[in-house]
């Protein structure tokens, strides 16, 4: 990662899954919820991974403690702004930060429409205060049904000019792409781009669903397109990006052990593949210890590890403009 001209970018990370353990404690005795611990580091254990994880809902349960502490619309907005300065301190230049409202609302009962409301004010209050760029992915949160999915994408579209793109997340196995093609093609209609989580727990048929049926031109992990070298050809020729996160895909059991991940053979397939954090908080990594330990444990040259950097640019949701201002900024 030593070229200094190109902005350090992660464009696949959860805003969920990225909260500070002090502010799960503070935000619990503020809102009355009974933790598994009362200290950062009684606490830990329980909201980060000590090691690896049986499959992804075992990671995914992680995440109940981040959200169950969400009491009201204020604290939304707190983690939100502490997101970006979090990303400052990494050296994090451009951030694509995701969250599913309803996922964020659910424990507390919240309004879902305010819940994105505060996530926009907090991200904009966070970019204003650190210089880092920031855009906004709504997540729709498969593993509780197309109806509330439904009742979710109203709330984003709600507010979407606050967004730049929509997701699909969560049990990939067992709620497939096909259910929700209505709701894909009512986000490409408010004019969204689309990425959506895919080869991860389920397999390259999940990839090309996303692609043929929710009209992604952006995959999360996408691991098991390894499987389908007609797929990877795909991929390649119809520059389909690939947020990839490479502790996460280990912890979550995608993949048994870093050289086992095929991100280097996506980068020697031509394909835009990238290196992203996922949910740092949950992982307790950040995106340096990303391009300077998982990427080098899984295989990657320091001239592979620059192209996923580059790809991170070509692939993210910004006009020409607004990479070239990146590009200036970061020459300062």
């Amino acid at each position: 990662m030593s070229d200094p001209s190109l902005p350090l970018i992660d464009l696949h990370r959860h805003l969920d899954g990225s909260l500070r353990i002090q502010t799960i404690l503070d935000l619990a005795r503020q809102h009355n919820v009974r933790l598994p611990g009362d200290t950062v580091e009684t606490l830990r254990p329980h909201v980060q991974v000590q090691g690896v994880e049986a499959d992804l809902l075992a990671f995914l349960a992680k995440l109940d403690w981040m959200v169950g502490v969400l009491g009201d619309v204020e604290a939304c907005r707190r983690v939100a702004r502490e997101n970006l300065e979090d990303a400052k301190q990494e050296g994090i230049a451009y951030l694509e930060l995701r969250f599913s409202p309803y996922f964020m609302a659910r424990t507390h009962g919240l309004n879902m429409g305010d819940v994105v409301a505060a996530i926009a004010e907090g991200a904009e209050e966070g970019s204003r205060a650190t210089g880092v760029k920031v855009k906004l992915i709504g997540i729709l949160s498969r593993t509780f049904g197309p109806e509330t999915c439904r009742r979710e994408l109203e709330a984003l579209l709600e507010h979407r000019h606050h967004l730049a793109a929509l997701d699909l997340a969560g049990d990939e196995r067992n709620w497939p792409a096909e259910l929700f093609i209505e709701h894909f093609k009512r986000g490409r209609d408010a004019g969204w781009a689309i990425t959506v989580h895919a080869g991860e727990a389920g397999g390259a048929a999940s990839v090309w669903a996303a692609l043929r049926e929710l009209g992604a031109t952006r995959i999360g992990h996408g691991v098991r397109a390894i499987d389908d070298p007609r797929l990877l050809d795909h991929l390649a020729a119809h520059r389909i990006g690939l947020e990839v996160s490479l502790t996460s895909n280990l912890q979550t059991n995608t993949v048994a052990d870093y050289p086992s991940h095929p991100l280097k053979q996506f980068l020697e397939h031509g394909l835009l593949a990238t290196i992203n954090t996922d949910d740092p908080g949950i992982s307790n990594i950040d995106l340096k210890h990303e391009l300077e330990v998982a990427a080098p444990a899984a295989g990657l040259t320091p001239a592979q590890i620059l192209q996923a950097r580059r790809n991170a640019l070509e692939i993210a949701y910004l006009s020409a403009d607004e990479k070239a201002a990146l590009l200036a900024g970061t020459a300062r």
